[in-house]
């Protein structure tokens, strides 16, 4: 039996601005095919969630509850609770994801 994988609003918002910046920046080819990968990203995490791995700049704080995926340079950050998967970011990993995973996922 599959996961379901649900995006945050704020994940969501994240998809949509990545497409829109590769559309603008680079051709709307190319953000197609991002996005294509991106979905295939979240069927994977439907079938095999667990196999993501805990984000450093979480674990250093002791935190095991998100688990993360890559599609580089892009990080997926999620969370598994029961049988669901909650995207709850997406972002360029060349980011301070410190302060990003404080700021969206700590102080929500």
């Amino acid at each position: 039996m599959g996961f379901e994988v649900f995006l945050s609003h704020d994940a969501a918002r994240d998809l949509d601005e990545i497409y829109r910046y590769i559309a603008l920046h680079d051709s709307p080819q190319k953000a197609d095919h991002v996005l294509e990968r991106f979905e295939k990203m979240f069927s994977s995490l439907s079938e095999f969630p667990e196999r993501g791995a805990y984000p450093n700049e979480l674990l250093a704080l002791g935190i095991r509850e998100y688990r993360e995926t890559f599609f580089k340079p892009y990080r997926i950050i999620y969370r598994v609770m029961d049988n669901i998967v909650y995207v709850l970011l997406i972002a360029d990993g060349r980011r301070d994801m410190q302060s990003l995973l404080q700021w969206r996922l700590l102080n929500a």
